[in-house]
């Protein structure tokens, strides 16, 4: 083939393969969120991008949503990583025993991170258990500890390191 086009343009021609991320950041397109792909609008580098990110981010980790039109992980990823970072050191974990300020005890039932509230059961003083809603800064805890990995099947954790490992195919074949 380089050949044939070699001697019809009367020119050196080299042929270089490209991945998948680099085919999606020229053809363009629109993700998930509804907006034309960050790769193809303002990334000019491809940072590396881990599941880590996607648990962090609290997101299902369920390969088809969080992988992105070239069938990697998402990008964007990465672009939020730093900010969750920063708002889940502040919040308790999930089952973790805080003290309200109105002086109850109660297990954190679920988090809001963006809106740095938690979901709480508190025991009232007649022993009825109730679920209230608390901004972080109205709780007492102790400082957050590492995550534990989620519990995944094999098949998922392959599926997943694949994404991990770059090994995804383009979803943008014309074939």
């Amino acid at each position: 083939l380089v050949k044939d086009l070699a001697s019809v343009f009367r020119t050196r021609i080299e042929l270089r393969q490209i991945g998948v991320r680099d085919e999606t950041k020229i053809r363009g397109g629109i993700g998930i969120c509804g907006r034309p792909l960050c790769c193809n609008t303002y990334l000019s580098e491809f940072a590396p991008v881990s599941i880590k990110m996607a648990k962090e981010q609290n997101l299902s980790l369920n390969p088809t949503k969080i992988s992105g039109v070239c069938g990697r992980l998402m990008c964007c990823l990465t672009n939020e990583e730093e900010t969750y970072e920063e708002l889940n050191s502040r919040l308790p974990s999930v089952g973790d025993t805080v003290t309200t300020s109105e002086g109850l005890k109660g297990e954190v039932q679920s988090l809001s991170v963006l809106r740095q509230l938690v979901k709480v059961v508190v025991t009232l003083e007649n022993d009825e258990k109730e679920i209230r809603e608390y901004k972080v800064s109205d709780l007492k805890f102790r400082p957050r500890h590492k995550k534990k990995d989620m519990r995944l099947s094999k098949e998922e954790m392959k599926e997943l390191a694949a994404l991990e490992k770059n090994e995804g195919a383009s979803k943008l074949n014309d074939n």
